[in-house]
């Protein structure tokens, strides 16, 4: 598979450190990257990542691009990826969180690309499409949206539980680190609580993963809300999420979750005590902390879980670009 990466921020490098560092993705050729930040800003914040820790291997700049254990990447910065030639590529991972048209969406179709993969939500994506919620209606889209990082918690959870015991009603909290969308210092923000210093407080808001939730599954999308509240950690969120069954869950509820995460590669449990930092670089799109479900009067269910916001939703995004390319092929 070849793709290209088009925006070398969170996600775009975090998605290249697994193609190098996994030997489940040697298979990968990362044709391109491409980013307007200065060549040797994008290698040194690759090299070094205060979430990650450094790169377990040499980093250099070339003239051509970037040198990684010897291998080269070729490195571009324009603005406008529609001018280049990325013919025989099959999917440009879209991660400059810039698509703003319809337009700027197409660019890597233009330039002779198969698919277009958008990091993130988007209006202007064909299609809203999460691993293990609905990606069996892709279809021939061409320009795919991955949705967000707690959508793809929350998604494929839902879908499973709705399936053997139907979701009533649901209300999902997720319990998110700060993002580079809050401010260091108090500054100013349309959400008057986002403006606060991010690494200080805790922070109600609102979440994407309401409206998105009703573009993957709608008939659970409207039974469910969604609330968000943004916390002063670096890396790993979670979700809370108190469920009303229309049926009895039944006497063990953990072994029902356990058995939704034994047959899952999306979700996964854990048994132990953790805490956020033990999650971190975990592949899944949500693992269930099995000590934290509590079932009520048998019919509501709370179920706790970790996720990675970062490393598994670039899990995510490889998968979908693999599922992408195996349709082209």
């Amino acid at each position: 598979m070849r793709i290209v990466i088009n925006g070398f921020g969170r996600i775009g490098r975090t998605i290249l450190r697994q193609i190098l560092t996994l030997h489940d993705h040697r298979d990968i050729e990362v044709a391109l990257i491409n980013d307007i930040a200065p060549l040797e800003t994008c290698a040194y914040l690759f090299k070094y990542d205060s979430t990650f820790g450094p790169l377990p291997m040499p980093v250099e700049t070339v003239s051509s691009g970037l040198q990684i254990n010897g291998t080269t990447i070729p490195f571009c910065a324009v603005t406008d990826i529609s001018t280049l030639d990325l013919s025989g590529v099959d999917v440009v991972l879209e991660c400059t969180g810039k698509v703003q048209s319809r337009q700027v969406a197409e660019h890597g179709l233009h330039a002779g690309a198969q698919t277009v993969l958008i990091s993130g939500p988007s209006e202007h994506a064909d299609i809203t499409s999460v691993m293990g919620a609905n990606e069996a209606g892709i279809g021939t889209a061409r320009i795919i949206s991955n949705s967000s990082c707690t959508t793809n918690a929350i998604a494929p959870l839902l879908r499973a539980i709705d399936a053997v015991h139907s979701i009533e009603r649901a209300h999902v909290t997720t319990i998110h680190c700060y993002t580079s969308s809050q401010p260091m210092v108090d500054a100013p923000r349309g959400d008057l609580a986002r403006s606060r210093a991010g690494a200080e407080s805790m922070v109600p808001t609102t979440t994407s993963a309401a409206k998105e939730l009703q573009k993957l599954l709608p008939e659970i999308g409207a039974r469910t809300s969604v609330a968000a509240v943004r916390v002063p950690s670096l890396s790993v969120s979670a979700i809370d999420a108190t469920l009303q069954l229309a049926d009895a869950v039944g006497p063990s509820p953990k072994d029902f979750l356990k058995n939704i995460a034994d047959t899952s590669h999306i979700i996964g449990a854990t048994d132990d005590a953790c805490v956020s930092r033990d999650l971190r670089t975990r592949p899944e799109s949500l693992i269930i902390a099995l000590p934290e479900t509590i079932a009520v009067d048998d019919r509501q269910l709370r179920v706790f879980g970790w996720y990675d916001n970062e490393w598994g939703f670039s899990a995510r995004m490889i998968d979908m670009a693999r599922l992408l390319a195996a349709r082209d092929a």
